[in-house]
């Protein structure tokens, strides 16, 4: 028993090694970039958005609110209050729901963690997310355009964290709490990346995403809702199912519902929805989720 106990071990530290060492740099260089543009270009993200609206762009206006929103490094609770604001001031609300929406599911921290699954991986995560933000918006604007869709009164403006007059120990500090957020969950993702590696055979990754494509991409979407912690966590774990058979169809539903369906999330979007508004952001989330690995997957065909 000691023995075997003991091979499982070592069997686990290899596979956890292995993991770790493939993608430990990018989650350092992550969160250094991310802290660089928390500290050093935050308020311009924010001032760019505010800027819109002097600006006739119309419908336009949702594709630069979304890019925005990937570019803003601030989370969830930190950007509705920021968003606030801006409603507050008359703010389009198809361009809020843009900015808000692709924040949501990606910012700079996670597009660089991202990077460790390979640039046809990160190309598809940027570019769903950029027009799931522009569609969330749209639809806004189509669908409410005579009618308030978000409701800010409960939230305030959060006091911003980044203030020591010393720039580097400013930066230092955004280091510190990105590591406390994030390293936890990133050690649980790859040490589940690797029991994965150890106990689920190859062939039944491609069984349950690869080769059903569509089952594979309504598995990817429900399990984001449970599953998804935190980006950096659930990096590791998708390095390895797309390794043993996963579709890239099925990773981009769940890079979509993961992060929007993300519990904490969902405690701060219900509060500024409402129970039906809610309901409809979940909805929308799925099947956009769906429809963006459907595409990925029988339009584009990347990885048959």
């Amino acid at each position: 028993m000691k023995e075997l106990l003991i091979r499982e071990l070592t069997y686990f530290w290899y596979y956890f090694y292995i993991q770790l060492y493939q993608i430990a740099g990018y989650w350092v260089l992550g969160m250094v970039l991310g802290s660089v543009i928390s500290v050093f270009g935050k308020e311009k993200i924010h001032q760019m958005f505010a800027s819109m609206q002097d600006k006739k762009l119309g419908a336009l206006g949702v594709i630069p609110a979304s890019l925005l929103g990937i570019a803003s490094p601030l989370c969830m609770y930190g950007t509705i209050p920021i968003t606030a604001s801006f409603a507050n001031k008359g703010m389009e609300e198809d361009w809020i729901a843009a900015f808000m929406m692709s924040s949501i599911l990606l910012n700079p921290q996670l597009l660089f963690y991202s990077a460790a699954l390979g640039p046809t991986a990160l190309i598809i995560r940027f570019v769903s997310c950029l027009v799931c933000g522009a569609v969330a918006g749209l639809c806004v604007r189509i669908f409410y355009k005579k009618k308030k869709f978000f409701t800010f009164t409960a939230f305030e403006k959060n006091e911003s964290h980044d203030t020591d007059p010393n720039l580097f120990i400013r930066l230092l500090k955004n280091i510190g709490r990105n590591i406390k957020a994030t390293a936890l969950y990133f050690l649980i993702g790859v040490a589940l990346s690797a029991l994965f590696q150890r106990y689920v055979p190859p062939d039944a990754m491609a069984a349950l995403f690869g080769r059903n494509r569509g089952f594979g991409l309504l598995m990817a979407a429900t399990i984001g809702v449970p599953l998804y912690v935190c980006g950096g966590g659930t990096i590791p774990l998708l390095m390895g199912w797309l390794q043993t058979g996963m579709s890239m169809g099925s990773a981009a539903s769940f890079m979509i519902t993961g992060p929007a369906t993300k519990i904490t999330n969902l405690g701060a979007v219900k509060i500024v929805l409402g129970i039906k508004n809610f309901a409809i952001y979940i909805a929308f989330t799925i099947v956009f989720a769906l429809l963006s690995g459907f595409f990925v997957d029988y339009v584009l065909r990347i990885g048959a």
